[in-house]
């Protein structure tokens, strides 16, 4: 489909998918801003504020750190850890995995030095709110056993699964930005774009060294380590073609090993890229993608589900947060079937499913409001 501006529409969603006629409008929308060449909605899309996420643009001469966000580098990595499938402990870790909210007090010169960080934030090392979790996971299925073991995963061992960004980092970014130009974007080469393409890449940096301390606190307090698998970033601006390239909670197509989560309820899936990902402006999902607002979710669920129903899931695990009101705004009924997005990609083409991984325990807050 195409807008008034000849901007080139795609969706990538079959008609089994939950798509809200409100996201499609903001995916044409935005189709219509200056520069703009191409607009992909994933099937995760959803309605966002004025733009829609579970999408990708690609634009020529100019660029819009609006389309980013405030969260740069929010994105997901897994680590195959050394705890035994057949030795899972859950009430025993429940209680091990006390605080993770708390500014870590480990050797912080030695860990900034590492991850060439110009100082120390005690924001590192944070999950964050939202729908940002840690979540220790346990293969559910092997679709591709040389894949598997190729990129170095084994049944026998349990997965760590951590989505976080940059924290407070990425949103003093947006705001210089917007306090000067609002949603405008940036004419490619000037001296405004090069200062925010700066910042934007030391949060990129910025958030994946946070998703490597989450890892290693999590896992160290149930007294097992990890070895990184993958990690990959969902809100960026790169350069691709002749252009730029947004993705707005997209996961990216040319870096390899590609982590798709459902809901704390649901199964997450590992995936390959392959195909004509031209087509979908180099872009995968990102996850299941809301189908309820966090504004609709109390009042939707709440008649239906205590607070102590959503601290455990229908797979059986088990879920740390105190936090009422986000117990409510990420319970599973939230998000859109992941299987349903899964099969999308992989009906046009895009995807190549790795294995499927079932939660044992997420981890979201230990401190309530």
């Amino acid at each position: 489909m195409n807008t008034s501006s000849n901007t080139e529409v795609r969706l990538v969603a079959s008609n089994k998918n939950w798509i809200e006629g409100s996201a499609i409008e903001q995916l044409k929308q935005t189709a219509s801003l200056a520069g703009m060449k191409l607009a992909v909605g994933l099937p995760d899309l959803h309605p966002g504020r004025g733009n829609p996420i579970g999408a990708a643009f690609y634009t020529e001469g100019i660029f819009y750190p609006y389309l980013v966000g405030g969260d740069i580098g929010c994105g997901m990595g897994i680590w195959q850890s050394k705890l035994k499938t057949r030795k899972i402990k859950r009430d025993r870790w429940m209680q091990k995995l006390a605080d993770l909210d708390s500014p870590w007090q480990g050797d912080r010169q030695a860990f900034v030095e590492q991850h060439k960080l110009p100082q120390w934030d005690d924001a590192l090392g944070t999950i964050g709110g939202g729908n940002h979790f840690a979540e220790l996971q346990q293969v559910e299925k092997i679709f591709d056993q040389e894949l598997f073991e190729k990129i170095g995963l084994s049944k026998d061992y349990l997965q760590l699964m951590v989505h976080s960004g940059s924290r407070g980092l990425g949103q003093a970014v947006l705001r210089r930005h917007t306090s000067r130009f609002g949603a405008q974007g940036l004419e490619c080469g000037s001296a405004e774009a090069m200062r925010y393409l700066e910042k934007h890449n030391y949060a990129l940096q910025w958030a994946e060294a946070n998703r490597q301390l989450i890892s290693k606190r999590f896992l160290e307090a149930l007294s097992s380590q990890g070895e990184r698998i993958a990690d990959i970033n969902h809100n960026t601006v790169t350069p691709w073609k002749k252009g730029w390239l947004h993705r707005k909670g997209a996961a990216p197509g040319d870096k390899g090993t590609i982590l798709i989560p459902g809901s704390r309820g649901s199964l997450s899936y590992i995936v390959r890229p392959i195909g004509d990902l031209e087509f979908s402006a180099c872009s995968l999902a990102h996850g299941a993608g809301r189908k309820w607002n966090r504004s609709q979710c109390k009042a939707r669920f709440s008649p239906r589900f205590k607070v102590k129903d959503l601290q455990q899931t229908a797979l059986g695990s088990r879920v740390i947060c105190e936090d009422k009101e986000l117990l409510y705004e990420e319970l599973p009924e939230a998000y859109k079937n992941i299987d349903v997005v899964i099969q999308d990609l992989v009906d046009f083409g895009l995807i190549q499913i790795i294995a499927s991984l079932r939660p044992i325990i997420t981890y979201k807050t230990r401190r309530s409001k």
